[in-house]
């Protein structure tokens, strides 16, 4: 499991933005998000629909968000080479927890122009959170964010850029109307396009069949999975990985929780169109330490999903496997 750390900026920013929101108040709405953000609800609306709901998902929601994203995106980054996007569009992007992993991820040399991104949400509320947070990033990608309200249903017409992002949203759409924008998202991609989603079975379906419709749009996938193939997770098994982000206080206070960090879990697939490759395997489970021994949950391209025993006698590559983590390559 991978460890991410809020943005200096990002903390700063949400506390100075939200010291003012009464837990109480973001608590209840919180309750509201819960069930729509694991996608039980699609909607013709936005679940973001005025300043009380966008505030609570910025306490309760964003931190979380941006960890499974930038997780997501470094896995994207160790097969990606030298790849850099630049310019980035946020499908869906609400308060920009995204464009936030992407600034990080993909910083760009100092002494270049940023790349540029532009945020698409139906939420005017949430566009104008996002905003307000970005004002002061320390990024200039992020100060120079476009935020535009835009229709997610009914696939529009998408301007076209190297990177596009499509996190936490597609659940929140009918089966139709995500088809459509996923597709809308692979068309307008010239570099890649990575989806997001909860790390629940309905997140993983979501995540498979985007997965389905990027392949089919001719992309290759880079991450997590080492093949083009049909996904070899089967039954009542699903594909997910986790991130662990440290709790604010005030994200404590809204969640009611006392540990002072939070596990994410989260589905994902990203997938490009320049020359790359994936990794020939991918650790798909917390690795099991035992004395002298670590067993691995693998993902493969040969072999589909095995468990692989490393021993001591292996020498470099126990080494290796005692270090591995959920979510991690494999060679």
């Amino acid at each position: 499991m991978s460890t991410v750390h809020l943005p200096d900026d990002l903390r700063t920013a949400l506390s100075a933005r939200l010291s003012a929101t009464a837990p109480t108040r973001a608590s209840a709405e919180v309750e509201r998000l819960i069930e729509t953000y694991r996608g039980k609800s699609p909607t013709s609306a936005p679940i973001l629909r005025d300043a009380a709901s966008v505030a609570a998902y910025a306490a309760y929601r964003m931190p979380a968000t941006y960890a499974a994203v930038r997780a997501a995106l470094e896995a994207f980054r160790l097969q990606a080479g030298q790849w850099s996007p630049a310019t980035h569009l946020d499908l869906g992007g609400g308060t920009g927890a995204a464009t936030w992993a992407v600034a990080d991820a993909f910083p760009g040399d100092p002494s270049a122009s940023a790349h540029t991104s532009t945020v698409l949400d139906w939420s005017q509320s949430a566009l104008d959170l996002g905003s307000e947070l970005a004002r002061t990033a320390e990024s200039p990608a992020l100060r120079a964010a476009r935020w535009t309200r835009s229709p997610l249903g009914g696939g529009p017409a998408l301007p076209a850029a190297d990177l596009v992002t499509v996190s936490y949203v597609i659940g929140e759409l009918t089966a139709a109307d995500r088809t459509a924008l996923i597709d809308a998202a692979a068309a307008a991609a010239t570099g890649a396009v990575l989806v997001v989603e909860p790390g629940t079975p309905e997140g993983y379906a979501r995540t498979i069949a985007a997965r389905d419709r990027l392949l089919a749009a001719g992309l290759t996938v880079l991450a997590p999975c080492p093949h083009d193939a049909a996904c070899p997770v089967t039954g009542d098994d699903w594909c997910h990985f986790a991130a662990r982000v440290q709790r604010s206080s005030l994200h404590r206070q809204v969640k009611g929780g006392s540990l002072p960090y939070e596990d994410e879990k989260f589905s994902y697939v990203a997938a490009a169109r320049f020359p790359a490759a994936p990794a020939p395997g991918r650790v798909v489970r917390h690795p099991q330490i035992r004395k002298g021994l670590v067993l691995l949950d693998l993902c493969t391209a040969d072999r589909g999903l095995v468990r692989d025993t490393v021993s001591k006698r292996h020498g470099d590559t126990y080494r290796a496997a005692r270090d591995a983590s959920w979510g991690d390559p494999w060679s």
